[in-house]
């Protein structure tokens, strides 16, 4: 008898060869998502507004939860990755209205932010209603799917006062990451608290360059990424590093510095390769990915997409160490025909019954 999906995530976790490479998708959305359950998906962020308009917030709130799982059933997926959900009553973001302005002192912006950030509450446990409502219904269905959630707030993608602020006042960008991680600290006690083994940490700071120098990478980010790492080890779950872009100048502290267990958002387009990952950081850590979804995925025949997959599942062989996924969301752009290359594929590599949809 082959693996449960909990046993085929921890073996792929602990570097023990699973009995196939497990899988799961880390974003998943419309139309794709919808075309496949038959119905729209209240997955989507896109879509909330107008099921919380039809059914109120806690009954938008449990449909979230079901089709997340229909789609991980339908798809044989062997885990999930869950955001939180939105609260009842959304606060207007003064931010929105009232935009940082580029004429303004960078470092006074970040002021100015540190001192809202750590003046305001934390995030609701209304926001976490999704995960107990997934773990609810994956009791009454007898079901077990590890799920991964997300702490990513040391990132600095397009935000250019940070930037500039760690140049020019670094103990000012110092207490905007000290306050992030005291934030993520008190959302990652929630989580362990609801049973969720895996979760995100870092966040986007790379392109097809760094958008910082590695010494600041070093001095700024990863001590406070270590910092939710430990925490996270201490209650013997994984903590999984996540950026999109070209990492290799920062590959030894973004994996061993900041004491990781995964790396997601593995940027095939932006040079990151899986096959030489594997090679060089196979055996500390597991490797998500790489499906390519911004181009070989998006612009890719089916036949390309197939051939893709396939030498994506080789490349992360041996083992364990790796999970199948795309590089980030299968969005608009992901033309069904091949997602569906992607999953038959897969199910084909490992003689698995293709898929019978109803499409």
């Amino acid at each position: 008898m082959g693996m449960t999906a909990r046993e085929r995530i921890e073996a792929a976790l602990n570097h023990r060869e699973p009995d196939r490479t497990p899988m799961f998708e880390y974003v998943l959305l419309s139309p794709v998502a919808d075309q496949l359950l038959g119905r729209l998906y209240a997955g989507d962020p896109d879509n909330w507004a107008a099921f919380l308009h039809e059914l109120g917030w806690e009954r938008a709130v449990r449909q979230n939860a079901i089709d997340r799982l229909d789609l991980a059933m339908l798809l044989g997926h062997d885990m999930m990755y869950v955001t939180s959900n939105p609260p009842p009553v959304e606060d207007a973001d003064e931010s929105a209205s009232s935009p940082d302005s580029f004429s303004e002192d960078p470092v006074e912006i970040v002021r100015r932010r540190n001192e809202k950030t750590a003046a305001s509450p934390p995030p609701s446990d209304d926001t976490l209603l999704i995960y107990s409502c997934l773990k609810e219904e994956m009791r009454r269905r007898e079901l077990d799917l590890p799920i991964l959630a997300p702490a990513y707030v040391h990132g600095v993608w397009t935000d250019v006062a940070l930037m500039q602020t760690m140049i020019l006042d670094p103990d000012v960008a110092h207490r905007h990451f000290a306050i992030a991680t005291k934030r993520a600290l008190a959302c990652i006690e929630k989580y362990l608290a609801l049973g969720i083994e895996q979760i995100g940490v870092g966040g986007d700071f790379a392109g097809n360059r760094l958008l910082i120098s590695p010494e600041a990478y070093r001095k700024f980010i990863v001590p406070e990424v270590r910092r939710l790492s430990r925490r996270i080890h201490q209650a013997k779950a994984y903590a999984v590093n996540a950026s999109d872009g070209n990492l290799w100048s920062v590959m030894d502290d973004f994996i061993v510095g900041c004491e990781v267990d995964g790396y997601l958002e593995i940027d095939m387009h932006a040079g990151m390769d899986l096959r030489k990952l594997k090679a060089t950081y196979g055996d500390q850590i597991t490797l998500y990915g790489n499906l390519d979804c911004g181009n070989t995925l998006s612009f890719g025949t089916p036949e390309q997409v197939r051939e893709h997959t396939i030498q994506c599942l080789e490349a992360g062989m041996g083992d364990g160490g790796h999970i199948l996924c795309a590089s980030n969301a299968i969005a608009a752009s992901v033309p069904l025909e091949n997602y569906l290359a992607v999953v038959h594929a897969y199910r084909d590599m490992f003689a698995i019954p293709r898929l019978d949809l109803p499409l």
